[in-house]
């Protein structure tokens, strides 16, 4: 259905709009956040590492034409050459002023092989002088915005100390599609306490938010995260393989088929990885995923409602 998957990947919609494959090289642009610089919070969302959420992005201490070479060489076997698009991925990539966004955001654009940009943000730093300036690079490049949505359960946000309502989600997607600027919704699957009822909720209000693609990260705890705290002290249950593979396909089904499928699992270094350590085998999740689908003869949008 795209390109031999039951699925709407990104790999189908970028190899569509450029005629070939394109890889993302993950960049830290040396941001930090409002909720850890004291103006919202100081320890940020309890998920989040030292690192920003940006394990495998490049050295902050580096210049981000030097990051993206070195990014480039780490695929060098696999992808010698041909285009990539430049993910700041680390903290919250819109929360500078504004002249250092288009400052970085140009070093990128000028490398060679670099055709477009994923900037990760939170809904509250995507102020009109931010927009401007993404609306102006997008007339000339592909760029999409990345926003940490997690869930829309109120409850479990002020759980996970996200620091935004929903209502704030809602007015920055309203802002960003009158300005034609594609956004992604990250959802984070197995928060503590949540059911799959809370869940397929949250993916129910993406497809209502006509976000343009999605992220589907299985909650990991990561070593020294303010969620590693607290399952020491609470040790309220991971969530098991094939359940997490039966739920991403239940999502896949209802979720609408026009929206570009990003990720369907997150990612974890294997030294500060806690649990579930299962969840280091990518490709058997992947693999999975795939499997049932095909035994189950379904695919994105099966039973998706217009909203």
């Amino acid at each position: 259905m795209w390109d031999n998957k039951r699925f709407h990947t990104l790999n189908y919609e970028l190899k569509k709009n450029f005629g070939e494959k394109v890889y993302k090289v993950s960049l830290d642009g040396g941001f930090t956040c409002p909720n850890r610089d004291g103006t919202l919070a100081y320890k940020g969302c309890i998920f989040c590492s030292d690192k920003g959420s940006g394990e495998f992005a490049g050295d902050r201490r580096k210049s981000i034409g030097d990051q993206i070479e070195d990014q480039l060489k780490l695929i060098e076997k696999k992808f010698p050459k041909g285009k990539v698009i430049a993910y700041f991925q680390s903290f919250t990539n819109t929360y500078a002023p504004i002249e250092k966004l288009r400052k970085i955001y140009s070093e990128a654009l000028s490398h060679p092989r670099v055709v477009g940009l994923a900037i990760a943000t939170r809904p509250d730093c995507l102020q009109n002088e931010v927009l401007d300036l993404l609306e102006e690079l997008g007339r000339e490049y592909p760029i999409w915005i990345e926003l940490g949505l997690q869930t829309v359960n109120e409850k479990t946000s002020q759980l996970i100390n996200r620091g935004y309502s929903l209502e704030q989600f809602t007015i920055s997607a309203e802002n960003l599609r009158k300005r034609k600027i594609p956004f992604v919704t990250h959802l984070i699957l197995g928060l503590p306490g949540e059911s799959k009822t809370d869940i397929l909720k949250s993916v129910r209000f993406v497809n209502k938010s006509k976000s343009w693609g999605i992220k589907l990260h299985l909650m990991h705890v990561i070593k020294d995260t303010a969620l590693h705290e607290y399952y020491k002290k609470k040790s309220f249950p991971l969530m098991g393989k094939q359940i997490y593979i039966e739920l991403v396909v239940e999502i896949l089904e209802i979720l609408d088929p026009k929206m570009t499928v990003h990720r369907i699992t997150g990612d974890g270094t294997r030294d500060t990885l806690i649990g579930p350590l299962w969840s280091l085998d990518k490709r058997s999740i992947l693999n999975g995923v795939d499997k049932l689908l095909k035994e189950k003869n379904s695919y994105q949008g099966k039973f998706y409602k217009e909203n």
